[in-house]
């Protein structure tokens, strides 16, 4: 990409970073949080500028529009690029002020805001690979927003290229935004049909080369303490105290086994994330994630176990455990027909870029999209330690990921259709 187009992507980048987009899994509204629509509308704007004109905002909250083929290439597969809005509600994400480290030294990063908040490259080997690139970070007391915002950066700076550039061959071509991702609910139902795509690739990866077909599998748990509410001062062989129970029911399940601080590779957890409530009533919240389906169900069933097993220790409470699926390992359907992995691939290895292929410890859409019908494994964007206030990636990084989409853009041009789109 020359300057000029790098200096596109880092003020697209930086402008969407600014957005307070984060999510929140209690609300019920879709999209999850009103300042969505803050980047979503956004979104449709500068679409339309580049002279997109089906570009629509679908009452799910998925901004969707068409780049139209080149002339000889409308019977071409349809290739959507996906990417979402939302970032996480881990970490606080309002007043994102991004930060550009030029020519990066190879040194420490010391973020001006965050207590003791230093980036370094002996504590992430990843950065130490960006010496001279120009590094972005938030400025430490925030999350920078780089999932997914630098997807949506890489997206629309390919969109900007493929219009500007009509002698580039390419078939119909898909942009889809979606919201809350980052909670589960960034694949509507109708999301499938809407698309209309024959294949799709996601823009929510980490290091350059990543091409990413096989993820966790993930159900949500949801346990409900009942105790018994009586006045303190006269609860003797009255009170059931909820909050004990909770506590026993996080303190039997496997801690040296089964969690994710001790956990790595292939191994699943169950991972306890929120506990809400009093002596009378508590709610945890659990995730659960392996890569094998078998063996997520296996979690499930000993979340359940451990709460039978600590209800019959006391009758007068009540505890029920919810296992809510959502998401599966997209390898499941790609691995009948690796051609979306082995065209990235490619594009990759024709740009000087070697291609990588671990097992993700983590979803994206791509995995509710590739189970619903829609082939979609996820692609590199750079981004590192998103969720958290020492999130950052390389604008090089990013400039190589609009690079690999633009030639895998003109790939799929070539390809011919071999399935009917589900």
């Amino acid at each position: 990409m020359s300057d000029a187009s790098d200096r596109d992507l880092e003020e697209r980048f930086i402008r969407y970073c600014r957005v307070d987009t984060q999510a929140d899994e209690h609300s019920t509204t879709t999209p999850s949080t009103a300042q969505q629509f803050d980047l979503l509308n956004l979104l449709v704007e500068e679409l339309r500028a580049l002279g997109l004109r089906d570009v629509t905002l679908t009452d799910y909250a998925a901004v969707l529009a068409t780049i139209p083929a080149t002339p000889g290439h409308e019977g071409a597969p349809t290739v959507a690029f996906l990417a979402h809005v939302d970032t996480s509600p881990a970490y606080n994400a309002s007043g994102v002020e991004p930060l550009v480290h030029r020519a990066y030294a190879g040194d420490d990063i010391v973020l001006p805001k965050g207590q003791d908040a230093v980036l370094s490259p002996v504590q992430f080997p990843y950065l130490a690979t960006k010496v001279g690139e120009d590094v972005i970070t938030s400025s430490g007391d925030t999350l920078l927003g780089a999932d997914d915002k630098a997807g949506i950066a890489i997206i629309m700076a390919m969109t900007q290229q493929l219009l500007a550039n009509p002698e580039l061959p390419h078939g119909p071509i898909r942009i889809c935004f979606t919201p809350d991702e980052e909670i589960g609910r960034g694949v509507h139902p109708n999301l499938p049909t809407d698309l209309a795509a024959d294949v799709a690739y996601t823009l929510d990866g980490a290091v350059l080369g990543e091409v990413v077909y096989e993820t966790f599998s993930a159900d949500k748990g949801t346990v409900v303490v009942e105790g018994v509410s009586t006045h303190p001062g006269q609860d003797k062989d009255t009170m059931v105290n909820a909050l004990h129970l909770a506590a026993k029911v996080i303190m039997t399940l496997p801690h040296v086994t089964l969690t994710p601080e001790t956990t790595s590779g292939r191994e699943g957890f169950i991972h306890v994330y929120n506990m809400s409530g009093g002596a009378a009533q508590v709610t945890l919240e659990f995730i659960l994630r392996d890569f094998e389906r078998d063996a997520l169900a296996a979690q499930g069933a000993l979340l359940q176990q451990v709460c039978a097993t600590v209800q019959a220790t006391e009758p007068r409470s009540r505890i029920t455990c919810e296992i809510v699926p959502q998401y599966r390992n997209m390898r499941y359907w790609l691995e009948d027909d690796m051609r979306p992995v082995d065209l990235a691939r490619e594009a990759c290895r024709s740009l000087g870029i070697e291609p990588i292929s671990t097992p993700t410890r983590g979803g994206t859409d791509g995995s509710r999209l590739t189970e619903l019908g829609v082939p979609t494994p996820n692609l590199f964007t750079g981004m590192q330690n998103f969720h958290g206030p020492l999130e950052w990636v390389s604008l090089q990084d990013m400039s190589r990921a609009t690079a690999v989409c633009v030639e895998l853009a003109q790939r799929w041009g070539k390809e011919e259709k071999t399935r009917s789109r589900a």
